[in-house]
């Protein structure tokens, strides 16, 4: 190779790095103090993602940050005593992640306004034609960690009214609140067991979106 091809392929070389990596640079030269000064720019720009989190019962620890998703599913049971059943007295639940029928629900997000609901696929059943509608289902909301507690939606034999959590200016949601479920035990059903374990429409689907 020649002495004039070697040095136009370093000089292709040298044009090219700027394309590569580019930083600026500013030179001043004078007898005296230079002015107004050398100067550099840096440019910068973060990326949020869009986050929407949301925890009924068993989850990841979102209050220390851990937003993840957590595949148990909990599940609350009531057995009204024989003397007491269909009375109007309210019973209590056992299991959830708070025991007593409790569970923990939480709402993260960072885009504005959510909306909350909750669906069933049809009234409780023992599977042989007997059923209990969810209204019979009250949850109560109370506070756990953030000031105001995150208000249920009211169970029903399909999909519930929405819960609409209004953001701040900030646009950020973090509430998180106390389920406790009850039986309202207001009627008297025939015997046997309704719902189970993602049986007989036992399963309630929360459902949180956003913009």
């Amino acid at each position: 190779m020649n002495s004039f091809s070697l040095k136009g392929l370093l000089g292709a070389a040298i044009l090219a790095v700027p394309l590569l990596a580019s930083a600026e640079s500013s030179l001043q030269t004078g007898a005296g103090t230079a002015s107004p000064g050398a100067t550099a720019h840096v440019d910068f720009q973060i990326t949020i993602p869009k986050i929407l989190y949301l925890r009924v019962g068993t989850g990841s620890s979102y209050a220390t940050g851990v937003y993840a998703n957590n595949a148990a599913v909990d599940q609350v049971t009531f057995a009204p005593a024989a003397g007491v059943a269909g009375n109007g007295v309210a019973v209590a639940g056992a299991g959830g992640d708070l025991t007593g029928g409790a569970e923990t629900a939480a709402v993260m997000s960072n885009s504005g306004n959510v909306t909350l609901n909750a669906t069933a696929t049809g009234a409780l059943s023992d599977g042989a034609g007997d059923s209990i509608a969810f209204t019979q289902l009250t949850t109560t909301a109370s506070t756990l960690t953030s000031g105001t507690a995150l208000p249920a939606p009211v169970l029903a034999n399909g999909t519930s009214t929405n819960v609409v959590l209004v953001a701040p200016a900030t646009k950020v949601i973090n509430q998180d609140a106390k389920w406790t479920y009850s039986y309202a035990n207001t009627t008297l059903p025939p015997a046997g067991t309704y719902g189970g374990v993602n049986v007989n429409n036992s399963r309630v689907v929360y459902t949180a979106t956003m913009p």
